[in-house]
């Protein structure tokens, strides 16, 4: 790498936690087989990092790709780089409405004066974005922590370039949990349920938990300019499993959630707030012999 290239990169913005690149191909390149190399390189690299820490290889998932891809072509043709989309959805609401049901983390990276279109310099660009975050040191190392996750069992890849404009986004998912089809859309005050079945008989339904947040309005450029974190919302409410009698949680009550011994549960999901916003259902595991808990499940569901 020559010494011009590496100050690029050097000064390239990676202070998100997903990367995103979105470029033009010249005439003589194929536009999918390349994108396909930059994403196989990338995955490679994230298998190693997790290889050295011990956890489990992630694979590709083509949802989470595509969504990324949207989102890296969005920050990339509006020139911004945050976790918040131009229409102010989160990764989450994302990858939900495009129909996925499993929990995510994303990781974003930026750089905006990139000069090269060329097949092995963005591979090398993309590359070096990507070391950015996994080289990340306490406490301040939110994108390296999601790349090392050992919940993570899958990822995809979004890459964009426009106008010297290289964005690239880390999608990673959870998948342990088959959910039954739900209702994406439902008025305030609905009564709905939630079901599916365990994936890993390892693993046991620690509760169900209903976030609620307004309806996101289209945030400012500025506002999206502006380095900061997302998160599920603080307002929720928590469903418990069912204990059998004469056993009753500290409130005095049974719980809500049933669970049968092949592992497939149902939960009954209320949109509580009289008023229009997003709910989001997050199904919480643990593996035997653990007190923590992750999230599994991310289904966002519009009270409107």
């Amino acid at each position: 790498m020559n010494g011009s290239r590496r100050e690029f990169l050097q000064g390239a913005c990676a202070g998100f936690g997903v990367t995103l690149l979105d470029r033009t191909v010249s005439a003589t390149d194929d536009f999918e087989d390349t994108m396909k190399d930059i994403r196989k390189n990338l995955l490679e690299m994230v298998n190693e990092e997790r290889e050295v820490a011990k956890v489990p290889p992630v694979e590709i998932d083509e949802l989470a790709t595509e969504v990324a891809t949207k989102h890296a072509v969005d920050m990339a043709t509006n020139e911004f780089a945050s976790h918040w989309g131009s229409d102010g959805l989160k990764p989450y609401h994302r990858y939900s409405f495009a129909g996925g049901t499993h929990a995510t983390e994303e990781n974003v990276s930026a750089a905006d004066n990139t000069w090269s279109m060329k097949v092995r310099d963005l591979k090398q660009d993309t590359a070096y974005l990507h070391v950015r975050l996994y080289q990340e040191k306490p406490p301040h190392d939110g994108h390296r922590r999601t790349i090392l996750a050992p919940q993570h069992t899958h990822v995809g890849f979004g890459i964009a370039v426009h106008e010297l404009r290289l964005r690239l986004v880390e999608l990673f998912v959870a998948k342990y949990v088959e959910v039954r089809p739900i209702k994406r859309e439902a008025k305030p005050g609905a009564q709905l349920s939630l079901s599916g079945k365990m994936l890993r008989r390892d693993y046991t339904l620690h509760q169900v938990e209903v976030f609620y947040e307004p309806l996101p309005a289209r945030p400012e450029l500025s506002w999206l300019r502006q380095a900061r974190p997302y998160g599920l919302p603080n307002e929720s409410q928590v469903l418990r499993p069912r204990v059998p009698p004469p056993y009753v949680y500290a409130d005095g009550r049974s719980g809500l959630v049933d669970i049968a011994v092949d592992g497939s549960f149902r939960a009954p999901v209320k949109l509580y707030k009289e008023k229009l916003g997003i709910y989001t259902v997050v199904a919480w595991l643990r593996s035997g012999g653990s007190d923590n808990a992750f999230p599994a499940t991310a289904v966002c569901i519009r009270g409107q």
